[in-house]
């Protein structure tokens, strides 16, 4: 817990010790939603020449404050849900858990997810989601990649065209969508993500992956 330096940056970082901590030698990087700016911010500082693969689920790489300008409304439409959160939490956050979750759960699951989510402090979340949507422009991240990437998109994210044209920037970049599912792909369709990610990791054994574009 901690209740300063909260960023894409400092938690690369700490990825990066991690690793080195852990020896570990040519690991598969995935990063899901807030995630995908992690791995950017550590491709910005550390590259990829340590890593046998990235695997990047339904997250646009942030623009940072040039995204505000670029897209007011939707940049308006954060800033607004940031009040809410700050005023209801609790309300916030089990709103948020129907909106990137459509498929049922098992009994607990939304509760328990819930209840992580409230260890953090409001005025934390709120600074790191600012940090992360706006603090700093990583889309150059994109072009410095030179290991084989996954791209695993909802095929109802609002953010789906900006996923697509990420891809486009990315070397060795493979796309693909999935369809009925929200937010958190994993949970809505496990047995289409798993496939992907199997399907990948083998690939990389081989040398074919991300050689579809």
């Amino acid at each position: 817990m901690t209740t300063s330096g909260n960023t894409p940056e400092m938690r690369a970082q700490d990825l990066h010790n991690l690793l080195e901590r852990l020896d570990a030698r040519h690991p598969v990087l995935i990063g899901w939603s807030q995630g995908v700016e992690d791995l950017t911010a550590y491709i910005e500082r550390y590259g990829t020449h340590d890593l046998a693969g990235l695997v990047l689920v339904d997250a646009a790489v942030a623009d940072g404050a040039d995204g505000i300008a670029a897209r007011p409304q939707e940049a308006a439409v954060q800033f607004k849900m940031l009040a809410v959160y700050q005023a209801h939490q609790e309300e916030y956050l089990r709103g948020m858990m129907r909106a990137i979750i459509s498929k049922p759960q098992q009994d607990g699951t939304i509760d328990r997810l819930i209840a992580t989510g409230m260890k953090t402090a409001p005025t934390v979340g709120t600074a790191m989601l600012v940090a992360d949507l706006f603090g700093m422009n990583r889309t150059a991240a994109l072009k410095k990649i030179d290991c084989p990437t996954l791209i695993i998109a909802s095929a109802k994210s609002d953010e789906l065209a900006r996923q697509q044209a990420g891809a486009n920037q990315t070397p060795h970049a493979r796309f693909e969508k999935v369809e009925d599912a929200a937010h958190a792909v994993f949970l809505d369709q496990p047995e289409r993500f798993d496939e992907l990610l199997e399907k990948f990791v083998k690939d990389l054994t081989t040398g074919s992956a991300g050689s579809t574009p």
